[in-house]
Protein backbone atom coordinates (compact mmCIF):
# COMPACT_ATOMS: atom_id res chain seq x y z
CA UNK A 1 0.00 0.00 0.00
CA UNK A 2 3.02 2.31 0.77
CA UNK A 3 3.87 2.01 -3.39
CA UNK A 4 0.14 2.78 -3.99
CA UNK A 5 -0.05 6.28 -1.92
CA UNK A 6 3.22 6.80 -3.47
CA UNK A 7 2.49 6.64 -6.64
CA UNK A 8 -0.70 8.67 -6.37
CA UNK A 9 0.99 11.66 -4.39
CA UNK A 10 3.74 11.64 -6.87
CA UNK A 11 1.08 12.41 -9.22
CA UNK A 12 -1.00 14.82 -7.38
CA UNK A 13 2.07 16.75 -7.46
CA UNK A 14 3.64 16.26 -10.67
CA UNK A 15 0.79 16.63 -12.96
CA UNK A 16 -0.19 20.28 -13.03
CA UNK A 17 -3.66 21.25 -12.59
CA UNK A 18 -4.36 17.83 -10.47
CA UNK A 19 -8.08 17.78 -8.99
CA UNK A 20 -7.68 14.80 -7.72
CA UNK A 21 -6.67 10.67 -8.04
CA UNK A 22 -7.35 7.34 -7.13
CA UNK A 23 -6.62 3.74 -7.50
CA UNK A 24 -10.23 1.83 -7.50
CA UNK A 25 -11.52 -1.87 -7.12
CA UNK A 26 -13.00 -2.39 -10.39
CA UNK A 27 -16.03 -4.79 -8.84
CA UNK A 28 -17.05 -2.77 -5.57
CA UNK A 29 -16.07 0.84 -6.90
CA UNK A 30 -14.48 1.26 -3.54
CA UNK A 31 -11.58 3.93 -3.44
CA UNK A 32 -8.54 1.96 -2.52
CA UNK A 33 -5.95 5.03 -2.46
CA UNK A 34 -6.35 8.91 -3.31
CA UNK A 35 -4.61 12.03 -3.19
CA UNK A 36 -6.28 15.94 -3.71
CA UNK A 37 -8.91 17.66 -2.82
CA UNK A 38 -10.83 19.49 -5.65
CA UNK A 39 -13.03 16.31 -6.07
CA UNK A 40 -14.84 13.80 -4.10
CA UNK A 41 -13.18 10.84 -5.30
CA UNK A 42 -15.04 8.04 -3.35
CA UNK A 43 -17.86 9.61 -5.62
CA UNK A 44 -16.30 9.46 -8.46
CA UNK A 45 -14.58 6.46 -7.95
CA UNK A 46 -18.51 4.77 -7.90
CA UNK A 47 -19.86 6.60 -10.20
CA UNK A 48 -16.10 5.65 -13.07
CA UNK A 49 -17.03 2.12 -12.47
CA UNK A 50 -20.25 2.25 -14.09
CA UNK A 51 -18.49 3.85 -16.74
CA UNK A 52 -15.92 1.53 -17.15
CA UNK A 53 -18.59 -1.55 -16.95
CA UNK A 54 -20.82 0.10 -19.53
CA UNK A 55 -17.81 0.59 -22.30
CA UNK A 56 -16.90 -2.80 -21.04
CA UNK A 57 -20.69 -3.98 -22.21
CA UNK A 58 -20.70 -2.13 -25.18
CA UNK A 59 -17.27 -3.56 -26.52
CA UNK A 60 -18.79 -7.17 -25.99
CA UNK A 61 -21.56 -6.59 -27.49
CA UNK A 62 -19.87 -5.09 -31.07
CA UNK A 63 -17.56 -7.80 -30.93
CA UNK A 64 -14.75 -5.21 -30.11
CA UNK A 65 -11.43 -7.70 -28.93
CA UNK A 66 -8.65 -6.31 -26.94
CA UNK A 67 -8.31 -3.88 -24.10
CA UNK A 68 -9.21 -0.51 -23.16
CA UNK A 69 -5.98 1.67 -22.53
CA UNK A 70 -7.63 4.99 -21.12
CA UNK A 71 -11.36 6.80 -21.27
CA UNK A 72 -10.99 10.40 -21.48
CA UNK A 73 -14.04 12.27 -19.93
CA UNK A 74 -14.17 16.32 -21.47
CA UNK A 75 -16.07 18.75 -19.45
CA UNK A 76 -15.93 22.63 -20.11
CA UNK A 77 -13.35 22.64 -17.29
CA UNK A 78 -11.85 19.49 -16.66
CA UNK A 79 -10.83 16.22 -17.75
CA UNK A 80 -11.18 13.04 -16.43
CA UNK A 81 -9.02 10.19 -16.97
CA UNK A 82 -9.43 6.12 -16.62
CA UNK A 83 -7.09 3.56 -16.67
CA UNK A 84 -7.28 0.31 -16.88
CA UNK A 85 -5.07 -1.56 -14.21
CA UNK A 86 -5.22 -5.12 -15.76
CA UNK A 87 -8.95 -6.76 -15.24
CA UNK A 88 -9.09 -5.81 -11.40
CA UNK A 89 -8.59 -1.89 -10.99
CA UNK A 90 -8.34 1.19 -12.36
CA UNK A 91 -6.86 4.37 -11.84
CA UNK A 92 -8.66 7.96 -12.49
CA UNK A 93 -6.92 10.89 -12.29
CA UNK A 94 -9.15 14.62 -13.14
CA UNK A 95 -7.45 17.89 -14.28
CA UNK A 96 -8.04 21.19 -14.35
CA UNK A 97 -8.35 22.04 -18.24
CA UNK A 98 -6.90 25.32 -17.97
CA UNK A 99 -4.06 24.51 -15.24
CA UNK A 100 -3.46 20.80 -16.65
CA UNK A 101 -2.09 19.81 -20.03
CA UNK A 102 -3.77 16.62 -21.15
CA UNK A 103 -1.42 14.71 -22.82
CA UNK A 104 1.57 15.27 -20.05
CA UNK A 105 -1.58 13.96 -17.36
CA UNK A 106 -1.96 11.10 -19.83
CA UNK A 107 1.69 10.12 -20.44
CA UNK A 108 2.24 10.69 -16.25
CA UNK A 109 -1.02 8.44 -15.42
CA UNK A 110 0.09 5.63 -17.44
CA UNK A 111 3.77 5.80 -16.23
CA UNK A 112 2.21 5.58 -12.85
CA UNK A 113 -0.20 2.82 -13.82
CA UNK A 114 3.09 0.64 -14.71
CA UNK A 115 4.96 1.32 -11.60
CA UNK A 116 1.86 0.27 -9.00
CA UNK A 117 3.12 -3.26 -7.60
CA UNK A 118 0.12 -5.19 -6.66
Amino acid sequence: MDNINQVLDNLKTNVAGTLGVALVDFESGMCLGSAGTGINTEVAAAGNMDVMKAKMRVMRDLGITGGIEDILITLQSQYHIIRPLGTSMFMYLAIDREQGNLALARHKLSAAADSIKL
